[in-house]
């Protein structure tokens, strides 16, 4: 394209093989959700513009929100689903759009379980009533659980799902992924985190179960490996799988670190190849809350989880400088670091990230339409800061010029 630096190398710019799926770096946009669908949880415009700028962005991959694999799986009506055929061509206009913008299209699973039937973040983000009902049409439905255990106070008392419960929710589960791949996409995600449905049956603290699916650490494990059987049954062999945990609850007696290295074995073994480590969100919703947290505080988690389960680590959590998030990846505390909202604030995050780095001096990396402007800008500044005073064009001639 032009005479540019050579590039200096950097472990977060290098590429990331995994299977038959080959990202161009290592940063990916974490799935945020927006709360923008209809009722019928389909894709529009905001969603097709959101995810393509992010794409635009110079990340490796991007992620979708979480797709609701059943209408009362979804947190709130503004959330996206995958529960039918209808939501698939959307998804694959998406799919297509982020990887010709230079990243790879990935997509996540959830069922939101007990911290379902939700008023939106601006409504309130708390447990629907009648009067969202008269005033939008936003009708409590039925939630479920491990056990009876509302996430709250005050929240709706799930459904326990007895044995054949589970079973059905382990085939929208599959059918999920199966859509997943028709829609085009390349990584899969399964949300088992947060006080979602998967993680109310590892966590001790939400099930008292006294079935094989409660009580010993090998009980609760059973269903989230269940999930990751039956995802992986309609997800291809090629394709890889991420599973997001909530390395710790946080709280006393709750899901410990141990308990999700044990976990990350197993499911390494049923064909997961990436743990998204986060943390916490048993009970209240750690998303709206203000709590003091250092950069990269989840990064302990991540490299705990990649030494002894020897499976690769997704780092999360206010990690928003390049160097940092440099420093996780070269030090081996994980393969990949997800950003959220700080690509929110800078969409382009990636490049710049790279451009710090000195991982791509020339603005190479760019689309076209932007790196062919900003690498002038650029030689354009250095030769203004290199130029005798006198020979620097200002004002009018150099808007002219």
């Amino acid at each position: 394209m032009h005479d540019v630096p050579a590039k200096n190398p950097a472990k977060l710019f290098e590429i990331f093989r995994h299977r038959g799926v080959e990202l161009p770096n290592r940063v990916v946009i974490s799935p945020m959700q927006q709360y923008a669908a209809e009722a019928s949880g389909l894709v529009n415009d905001w969603h097709f513009v959101h995810l393509t700028k992010l794409a635009v962005g110079g990340a490796g991959l991007v992620f979708t929100e979480a797709l609701a694999v059943e209408p009362k799986a979804r947190l709130t009506y503004g959330d996206l689903g995958i529960w039918s055929d209808d939501h698939i061509p959307g998804l694959a206009r998406v799919a297509d759009s982020i990887r010709a913008n230079g990243a790879i299209a990935g997509a996540q699973l959830i069922h939101a379980g007990r911290k379902a039937s939700m008023s939106r973040p601006w409504h309130g983000y708390v447990p629907l009533t009648e009067e969202d009902a008269r005033e939008r049409g936003e009708t409590p439905w039925e939630t479920i659980s491990s056990t009876s255990v509302p996430a709250n106070p005050g929240w709706h008392v799930p459904t326990a799902l007895d044995e054949a419960g589970i079973e059905e929710v382990l085939a929208l589960f599959e059918q999920a992924a199966r859509r997943a791949n028709r829609a085009g996409f390349d990584v899969l995600d399964i949300h088992g985190a947060h006080g979602y449905l998967i993680h109310c049956f590892l966590s001790p603290l939400a099930n008292e179960r006294s079935d094989r699916y409660g009580g010993s650490l090998e009980n609760r494990m059973r269903f989230a490996i269940q999930v990751a059987e039956a995802v992986r049954r309609g997800w291809p062999e090629e394709k890889p799988l991420y599973y997001r945990l909530s390395c710790v609850d946080g709280i006393d007696g709750g899901w410990d670190l141990e308990e999700s290295v044990a976990l990350s074995r197993r499911l390494k073994a049923c064909g997961v190849d990436v743990i998204d480590c986060s943390s916490g969100g048993l009970t209240q919703r750690a998303t709206p809350a203000i709590i003091p947290r250092a950069p990269g505080f989840q990064v302990p988690y991540a490299a705990r989880i990649r030494r002894e389960a020897d499976i690769p680590t997704m780092a999360v959590g206010l990690i928003t400088d390049p160097f940092h998030a440099e420093e996780i990846v070269a030090a081996g505390d994980a393969d990949l670091i997800a950003i959220g909202r700080e690509s929110l604030f800078n969409p382009h995050w990636p490049h710049h990230a790279a451009q710090a780095l000195g991982a791509d001096p020339g603005f190479e990396d760019w689309a076209p339409q932007y790196g062919w402007w900003l690498y002038r800008r650029e030689r354009a500044r250095q030769a203004a800061k290199d130029a005798p005073a006198e020979n620097q064009q200002t004002g009018t001639a150099a808007a002219q010029a």
